[in-house]
């Protein structure tokens, strides 16, 4: 690992995020607020512009529906949605504190993001109903079910909430599997950002893996969440076993 890579990074990732967010804001200014522009120019800039110069290899696997969808996957670090957002042009669903990070906050909010307090009940119940809402606009939404971080090789309990929201209205559920090959990339504990940061991006490489499994199409959300579990934990092991033979 080296701290002076790590630190090189770190001053790459906040000049692009200001590079970012000046694009964006002036775009909005020039043209007024147009959100599916917004979804697909994040899209594009952290494939070519973000993941490349932080060392991050991607590898996907799996075909994504064309209509909108609900993308639920296991959850490893706050790199995980920026992994599905080169892939899919959607509303992520994150922890509140993350409005208020430097530059991060800005350009969540700019782009895209919706946010909930996971132990406030009333805040869970807006993002819901925030969900459907986006839903019936015609946006997909991305979600990691399980609440929290983690380093289990299978996942943790999932959160029915989103799963009777994507059922209720006939949308498709399409599980992802994600998994890095070092531990180092996983944010754990009380780890802050900078602390993890420096720690993950020292390695010279973070090789990531990100699966889509097909559509879930049912009408019990139990059915789709017992569904979408089972599909993510035998990719997990298949994905564990890639890196280790490679």
């Amino acid at each position: 690992m080296s701290v002076l890579r790590a630190a090189f990074r770190l001053a790459y990732f906040l000049g692009f995020a200001l590079a970012f967010i000046a694009w964006v804001r002036v775009r909005f200014w020039a043209r007024g607020k147009d959100m599916r522009w917004a979804l697909h120019f994040r899209q594009r800039w952290v494939h070519r512009y973000l993941l490349p110069p932080l060392g991050i290899h991607l590898r996907v696997e799996g075909k994504i529906p064309d209509e909108p969808c609900l993308f639920v996957g296991n959850h490893r670090s706050y790199i995980d949605p920026a992994l599905v957002s080169t892939q899919v042009a959607g509303y992520p669903l994150a922890k509140a504190e993350i409005a208020n990070w430097p530059l991060i906050g800005q350009g969540v909010r700019l782009t895209g993001v919706l946010l909930v307090r996971r132990e406030d009940k009333s805040s869970r119940k807006d993002a819901l109903a925030e969900i459907a809402a986006k839903i019936c606009e015609g946006y997909s939404i991305i979600l990691f079910p399980e609440g929290t971080t983690h380093a289990d090789a299978q996942t943790r309990e999932f959160r029915p909430g989103a799963f009777k929201v994507a059922t209720e209205l006939g949308l498709p559920i399409v599980p992802m599997a994600i998994d890095y090959h070092t531990s180092r990339a996983y944010w754990l504990n009380d780890d802050t950002f900078l602390a993890h940061f420096l720690r993950c991006f020292g390695e010279p490489v973070i090789r990531s893996a990100l699966h889509f499994g097909p559509p879930i199409r049912t009408t019990r959300p139990q059915e789709a969440i017992a569904a979408a579990r089972s599909w993510i934990d035998a990719q997990l092991h298949s994905i564990r076993q890639n890196f280790s033979q490679n």
